[in-house]
């Protein structure tokens, strides 16, 4: 099976968007597809026998256009402020023309409309001619829906202008043969007013969707169009399409790293702070790995080529995030449902409002007037922006703070989640082995005693010897000759540094070697969690080392901020129940599970589940991965493992619990908002529908064409503008 992303022309509602999913579902070889109308995609799943000429044909088919497979580069609005200015100016100068009698303004003279009402009819006849070529995208989409039984906004706008225009041209033929009172019959300058108003609102909502991207494009513009080749030990610039998998490349102070790859010589500070959120530079040296976009601040590199062109950092997070915006909430599913059979209830609603004045003794031309009205004011413009540009826009500030988020139901869902189950060792501790406590009866300064560990574990390939490794590096200690090295299988190490034997080890150690245990401070540092090193010097205790998974530094404060909004916590974890309910007592967590298989946690996951509970499962390992799959929604922190940010519905990018908290903010403000957006599109046609109607012509209330084109407009800029208000959010 196969998947791709469609660029989609054409699509100004959710029917647009629900017409031509329902077609693509349809065909022999589709398996599934999900059309977003905010970002003018499609994302389709298909079988091998398809090609992308036949998904092409496709979207043709169900009347619209597939401008091939979405770059996230594209720039989905271009400049037409000019081209809008114009046609603006035009359309004024049609309501000056039309109006300008009314309203007791100069009128132009030979356009008067009773003193000249051929050249008025003609003139306004020529302008609604242009302003339809102007139009004729809506025009031609109304067509084509009709034509496919999927009636949509575009439907209703097509037949109230064609209605008009029809209408209107009729009675200016009537006054070319001399009957000059049909002039008062003329709505030309509706047709030019309403596809004015509907062609600027989309230009304005093309605006907005091109304002919900930042994220995704800052992301793609970061990362450098060539690399520095380094080959037969020169220097050669090449484009990035040409570098390959283990090439070696340059990084020079203050370039961009080319793509993802892995230090081979030299040392220096990286700025990586579009990915971690993290201003403070990262200290990188050989064996680290270096993400494509960070910029070399101080020395100068070599690097081998890892993840290059689709494969790197960036692009995946790109991929994600536009693959995001493919999906649908729930909530954006009930939009479009209601959208699909609010069009023809509308349709029928216009022609039974048009029989009705008719019966009524209206005349033929007033009463195609209402008929016109309805299918103008009704149209479901901000029904359909209501939810998809709030969850589009709020997909860019998850992205934009570190937070992926795979699908868009996500940040509905995440609002209803009971249970956080946490994962201890890196996730709620930083996942690597680090040095806690020192009690040093040496004589050595602690640096000179460590300087003397380091250079010993640096021969064992140990978890423990890694702390010890890690310090030396932060630290610059020297690292000193070590002569009869020797591995002692379960117990630690042995080796001679200037003339002093030296045994490093957990406290099997004294029973090895017969010696006694003359440090009396284990205790202090086991109940502290921590694993004790000892030290000795010609076989006498010198120093104890604690060493043990440092907890993360804000890790008790998301707690409690967690707590404050209602959310049980769970930590459950592999290690042993002592080191775990130490851990989890520091930091504010009463609920412990330890001693866990992958399988237990899983079944912890299910058992969560069955009782009525949505759960969320927070990890970074291979043995989370099944729960994270089981979860309601599974969260990995960027550190993670590639099975566990596989099985995940979340990516923490910056590696910062503090992100869990904000998805939960980002998505109760995002519910909010689309239900302010739902509540306001359905108050407009609440209100305006029964006007347009003429329900409320007794207390002198009534609409005609164009005041109900700037009114439906206005419905859609208010939802616009609220969405636009989520891009207000700032971190707490």
């Amino acid at each position: 099976m196969k998947k791709v992303i469609l660029k989609i022309e054409g699509m100004t509602c959710s029917a647009c968007s629900s017409s031509l999913e329902k077609y693509l579902l349809k065909q022999k070889g589709i398996n599934d597809a999900l059309v977003n109308l905010v970002m003018s995609s499609a994302s389709i799943s298909y079988e091998d026998n398809i090609t992308l000429d036949d998904l092409n044909r496709f979207v043709s088919e169900a009347g619209f256009k597939s401008l091939g497979i979405y770059n996230e580069q594209d720039n989905d609005s271009p400049n037409k402020k000019n081209y809008f200015i114009v046609n603006g100016l035009l359309a004024l100068l049609v309501l000056y023309i039309s109006m300008s009698h009314m309203i007791h303004l100069p009128v132009i003279p030979f356009l008067h409309m009773m003193n000249h009402p051929i050249n008025y009819s003609v003139c306004l006849f020529i302008f609604s001619f242009y302003f339809i070529y102007f139009g004729r995208d809506i025009i031609y989409n109304g067509e084509k829906n009709i034509k496919y039984k999927s009636p949509n906004m575009d439907t209703l706008v097509t037949l109230g202008v064609i209605s008009s225009f029809i209408f209107s041209t009729f009675n200016m033929f009537m006054i070319l043969k001399g009957n000059n009172e049909y002039v008062e019959s003329l709505y030309f300058e509706s047709v030019c007013i309403i596809l004015y108003l509907i062609k600027f609102g989309r230009y304005i909502d093309d605006i907005s969707k091109e304002k919900t991207k930042d994220a995704i494009k800052g992301l793609v513009t970061i990362t450098p169009k060539t690399a520095l080749l380094f080959v037969n030990n020169k220097e050669k610039e090449v484009s990035i399409d040409e570098v390959k998998k283990e090439d070696i490349l340059i990084a020079k102070p203050g370039n961009r790293f080319a793509v993802d790859g892995i230090i081979v010589k030299g040392s220096t500070h990286v700025d990586e702070s579009f990915i971690s959120g993290e201003s403070i530079p990262v200290k990188k040296s050989i064996d680290d790995k270096v993400v494509a976009g960070a910029i070399n601040l101080d020395g100068e590199v070599l690097y081998k080529a890892e993840n290059i062109g689709k494969d790197s950092t960036i692009s995946e997070i790109v991929r994600l995030v536009v693959e995001a915006t493919n999906t649908k909430a729930p909530i954006a599913r009930i939009a479009d449902k209601v959208s699909g059979v609010f069009v023809p209830i509308v349709i029928t609603l216009a022609v039974i409002t048009f029989i009705i004045h008719l019966i009524l003794g209206f005349t033929f031309s007033e009463s195609i007037v209402y008929f016109v009205t309805v299918l103008v004011c009704a149209c479901p413009c901000a029904l359909g922006l209501a939810t998809p540009l709030a969850i589009v826009i709020s997909e860019g500030l998850c992205a934009k703070n570190g937070i992926l988020v795979k699908k868009s139901e996500i940040l509905e869902n995440a609002n209803k989640i009971d249970v956080i189950v946490f994962d201890k060792t890196g996730t709620l501790t930083y996942g690597d082995l680090r040095i806690s406590k020192i009690i040093n009866n040496s004589g050595y300064s602690n640096n000179s005693l460590l300087e003397i560990v380091s250079s010993l574990e640096s021969k064992s390939t140990h978890p423990i010897a890694s702390a010890f490794k890690s310090y030396a590096s932060d630290n610059g200690l020297k690292s000193l000759n070590v002569s009869d090295f020797k591995n002692l299988a379960g117990i630690g190490l042995s080796g001679v540094i200037n003339e002093k034997e030296y045994l490093i080890g957990n406290n099997k150690i004294f029973d090895k070697y017969k010696i006694d245990n003359n440090m009396s401070k284990e205790e202090e540092l086991a109940l502290d969690g921590n694993s004790i090193v000892y030290i000795l010097e010609n076989k006498k205790v010198i120093a104890l080392i604690g060493v043990k998974d440092i907890i993360r530094d804000n890790a008790s404060h998301i707690i409690k901020k967690l707590k404050q909004i209602n959310k049980r916590i769970i930590m459950l974890t592999g290690d042993n129940e002592i080191t775990a309910k130490i851990i989890a007592k520091s930091i504010g967590i009463k609920e412990v599970i330890a001693n866990v298989s992958p399988k237990d946690k899983s079944n912890k996951v299910k058992e969560l589940k069955n009782k009525g509970l949505k759960v969320m499962m927070v990890g970074d390992g291979i043995n989370d991965a099944p729960s994270l799959s089981l979860a309601d929604i599974g969260v990995s922190l960027n550190s993670a493992i590639d099975i566990a940010a596989d099985s995940a519905d979340v990516i923490l990018m910056r590696n910062d619990l503090n992100s869990i908290y904000n998805l939960f903010d980002i998505s109760r403000k995002t519910l909010a908002n689309i239900k302010g957006n739902l509540f306001w599109a359905f108050f407009y046609n609440a209100c305006m529908i029964p006007i347009a109607c003429g329900l409320l012509e007794f207390v002198n209330v009534s609409m005609n064409p164009m005041i109900a084109g700037l009114a439906m407009t206005l419905s859609s800029f208010t939802v616009i503008l609220n969405a636009l208000r989520l891009k207000r959010w700032k971190e707490r």
